[in-house]
């Protein structure tokens, strides 16, 4: 029995370029001629792609324009995006291409600014210990928490000698 994954998709566009036709299509298999303006709906969705079995949630958006703040709603949680634009619109294509910009500053896409030998190097100078981690990535999340624990004890079971609090 497939494990059953679930994935949230949002679709974005600027007003009036199909994004509601979009889902419904993949969703019910038929096009809408006519509609009210979507302020936001969500469809349900179950598919198997190979052998692997998807619980796919559809957030179908009101239009945004490029002013547009896009709730946490839009960020947090959200496993893909659809961006849509009308081939008859340049003002469409000009949103999604702000939308793209707004996503990619929001999910922290930027690039690297402090070097891991820097990170050691102001440990070094404390006196601490460096341990370099991602709590995303699940890296080193269970090793900072078991060295600050062996050193607190390291330091707890030193008799006789200085102690003090440890930096990590």
């Amino acid at each position: 029995m497939p494990l059953v994954r679930y994935r949230k998709v949002v679709i974005l566009g600027y007003r009036s370029v199909g994004k509601t036709s979009l889902a419904h299509q993949f969703i019910n298999e038929e096009f809408l001629d006519c509609y009210d303006p979507t302020v936001e709906s969500t469809y349900n969705k179950m598919l198997m792609l190979g052998k692997d079995e998807f619980h796919l949630q559809l957030v179908d958006t009101a239009g945004q324009d490029e002013y547009t703040i896009l709730p946490h709603s839009f960020i947090i949680g959200i496993h893909g995006y659809v961006l849509v634009y009308s081939v008859t619109s340049l003002k469409s294509f000009q949103v999604v291409k702000s939308l793209h910009s707004k996503l990619y500053e929001s999910r922290g896409k930027t690039s690297r600014q402090v070097k891991t030998d820097e990170g050691r190097k102001l440990a070094d100078s404390w006196g601490a210990v460096f341990l370099e981690s991602s709590a995303k990535e699940n890296q080193m999340t269970q090793g900072i928490f078991t060295r600050i624990i062996e050193e607190i004890d390291r330091v707890d079971n030193s008799y006789g000698e200085q102690r003090s609090c440890i930096l990590m």
